[in-house]
Formats: C-alpha cells, sequence, structure tokens
C-alpha cells in the first residue's frame, strides 16, 4: 500500500470506527456495498485478501444489511434501547477495531494493528459511552419518552459519517474530530447537572 492509501485508509477506519459508535452494523455494511460496487477509489481491493472477499459477497452484505435494519428498529422500541446499548458497547468497539483493520489490510501489519486497536477501537468507544450517557440522561429525564429523538440522532450521525468516511476520507477525520469534542463536552455537561 502507498503512503497516500494509507494516509486514506486510516482516516477512512478510524472515521468508521466512530461511525460503529453511533450504530454497528451500519458501518460495515455500507462500506461493503462500496468496496463491492468499487466506490473506495483510494484501496486496491486485490491486495485486501480473502478476508475481505468474503466481506463483499452477497452473503455478507445480505445479513449486515438485516443487522442494520433490526438495529435500528430496535433503538426505537422503549427499553429495548437501553438492553440494546449493553450489547453495543462492546460490539461497538469490536466493529471499530475491526472497521479500522479491514481498510488497512495490505499495509504493515504492526501499523494496521496498533491503529486499529488504539485509534479505532479508542474512538468508537468514546463515541458509544456517550451515546449510553446520552441515552441513559433521555430514560431518566423523559422517561424514555425522548430517546426516539436520540435514535434518530445517532442514526443520522451514523449514516452521515459512514457515507463521508466512504466517499471523502480525508474530511471525515475532521468531522470525527467535530463529534468526539462536542459528546465529550456534552457527557460533561450533563454529568454536571445530574450531580
Amino acid at each position: 500500500m502507498e503512503a497516500t492509501a494509507v494516509i486514506m485508509a486510516t482516516l477512512m477506519g478510524i472515521s468508521l470506527a466512530a461511525a460503529s459508535g453511533f450504530r454497528v452494523f451500519l458501518p460495515p455494511f455500507l462500506l461493503s456495498v462500496a468496496a463491492r460496487l468499487d466506490i473506495v477509489w483510494f484501496l486496491d481491493l486485490d491486495l485486501m485478501g480473502t478476508q475481505f472477499e468474503f466481506f463483499t459477497s452477497t452473503l455478507a452484505i445480505v445479513v449486515l444489511g438485516i443487522a442494520t435494519v433490526a438495529e435500528f428498529a430496535g433503538f426505537y422500541a422503549p427499553w429495548i434501547d437501553n438492553a440494546l446499548d449493553t450489547i453495543a458497547t462492546p460490539a461497538s468497539i469490536l466493529a471499530g477495531v475491526a472497521m479500522t483493520a479491514i481498510v488497512l489490510e495490505g499495509s504493515d501489519p504492526i501499523f494496521q494493528w496498533a491503529v486499529a486497536i488504539v485509534a479505532g477501537g479508542g474512538v468508537a468507544a468514546t463515541i458509544q459511552s456517550a451515546t449510553v450517557a446520552t441515552r441513559s440522561l433521555s430514560s431518566t429525564f423523559t422517561f424514555g419518552l425522548g430517546n426516539s429523538a436520540v435514535a434518530t440522532g445517532e442514526n443520522v450521525a451514523s449514516v452521515a459519517l459512514t457515507l463521508i468516511a466512504i466517499l471523502i476520507p480525508f474530511i471525515s477525520a475532521f468531522v470525527v474530530i467535530l463529534v468526539v469534542a462536542l459528546l465529550v463536552r456534552m457527557k460533561r455537561r450533563s454529568e454536571a447537572a445530574v450531580q
């Protein structure tokens, strides 16, 4: 992988990891569709190996699509959304690591996995913990009635961030920085309000 492609793949992977913090299945689904349609212009899919071939298979796209729809719908159901958060927290970290590692396939393995674990997993964990805190506050102060608005915001953020990551990864890095800063700020304010 040449240097420009590594930089673009790194930005894309971290951005997809951030989107995984909002929704676990949407980023892999959209990435697999984009790769299948050969929209990811800076990645040489021939160098990605057999793991990536399965990722772009019809079976993988169908399964990820069904999981995406189920996840989106689940976050609109009262009480189920909070239960999903307990599952989504570790799953989003794993998805963040996987998304980053997948797009960095073909680069130096030490770099690939260091970035995937530290940056990909870290960004996904940060986003997911902020969304859990936001949903918890919404559940507390609106008795769960405001959780639909929170879910809609998360869905929109995940779709937008994933599309930006796939189409223009150098801009998505700035978006991720802004989103993480905003969520951390909101989390601190909400914790201060509770105390």
